[in-house]
């Protein structure tokens, strides 16, 4: 659990478990856009409405874009936390989670999907910056206990970039959000840091497929870290900058249909964070395997050895790549 009070967060998630049902018993087979977004990532001019409320004490987190036309990405580097997920046609989203520094751009920027509701609700209140969603899932992120920020929602903290086309070309000023980096105290992950665990695995290198989608992770002793690349390529920020998590954690969780399709009518996989199951640590050159829990979604991730004990990371970035439980 994080550093605030349990009761605050619980009470807050009442929405988002009232949002959850409504979804599954009001969303239809059909695409379309919503508030932001035209549901062909084609960003539209959205109804303006009052900015939410930002909690600068809570974390900055961000859907980021990550099709091909999308790389290299900016500002992916000073993240805390990198969640990679799949979504429709079998390519990957990620989202970026800063606490302890916030960048001067992030992006490119992308919508949101409803399985991020459910990741979210371990933060307390935290702001959200996303290009819009599908029309029927807009109010569900409106009840949600977090603060949306969108192209419509807030003045001057989105821009285009020139060097891409729409709609790849979308990026976030974060301090037109935040007037500072909440700090590490926000991070109510569950996550520990310290010590290798005893034991794992020599492993030097390490590839998660999605069916459109691949992450090769590979150990540079130099570094002392984990080298990204995508789909075959090494990732790379604009500044140049290889992607290098010190932590990567390949958590096998339950994907399944959810209630939402694209315009191409593709299904929009519902990645879900609560519960339990294995997952491989991998940090150090050595991969550890090792079980997770989340009983509650109001509740950070624990992970631990198979005699219950703590699983601690190493200090920096950590990637959490969600990848289905056979």
């Amino acid at each position: 659990m994080g550093h605030r009070a349990r009761t605050r967060r619980t009470v807050t998630a009442v929405a988002l478990l009232a949002a959850a049902a409504t979804a599954s018993l009001t969303a239809s087979c059909t695409g379309g856009g919503g508030t932001g977004d035209d549901g062909r990532g084609r960003l539209r001019t959205p109804v303006e409405r009052p900015g939410e409320r930002v909690d600068a004490d809570s974390v900055l987190t961000v859907k980021i874009d990550n099709a091909r036309a999308a790389r290299p990405h900016t500002g992916l580097n000073p993240a805390d936390i990198v969640y990679v997920e799949q979504v429709e046609g079998g390519l990957s989203r990620l989202m970026a989670v800063y606490a302890t520094k916030l960048p001067k751009a992030v992006g490119p920027v992308r919508s949101a999907r409803e399985s991020d509701l459910e990741l979210l609700a371990q933060f307390d209140r935290p702001t959200l910056a996303f290009s819009g969603a599908q029309g029927k899932l807009m109010p569900l992120i409106d009840k949600a206990p977090l603060a949306a920020q969108t192209p419509g929602t807030v003045s001057g903290a989105y821009y285009r970039g020139t060097g891409r086309p729409s709609p790849h070309n979308l990026y976030l000023r974060p301090d037109r959000l935040l007037p500072a980096a909440p700090g590490a105290d926000a991070l109510t992950t569950g996550f520990r840091y310290g010590a290798a665990p005893a034991g794992g695995q020599k492993e030097t290198s390490r590839t998660v497929r999605y069916p459109a989608t691949a992450f090769t992770f590979s150990w540079s002793a130099d570094r002392d870290r984990w080298l990204v690349s995508m789909d075959g390529t090494p990732a790379v920020t604009t500044d140049g900058k290889r992607m290098a998590p010190a932590t990567v954690v390949v958590q096998y969780v339950k994907v399944r249909a959810s209630a939402f399709h694209d315009f191409l009518g593709n299904n929009t996989p519902y990645t879900e964070t609560v519960g339990s199951g294995t997952a491989d640590v991998l940090r150090g050159g050595r991969s550890y395997d090792v079980n997770w829990s989340r009983p509650e979604a109001t509740e950070g991730t624990e992970f631990t050895t198979d005699d219950g004990e703590p699983v601690n990371f190493a200090e920096g970035q950590v990637w959490v790549v969600f990848a289905k439980a056979s």
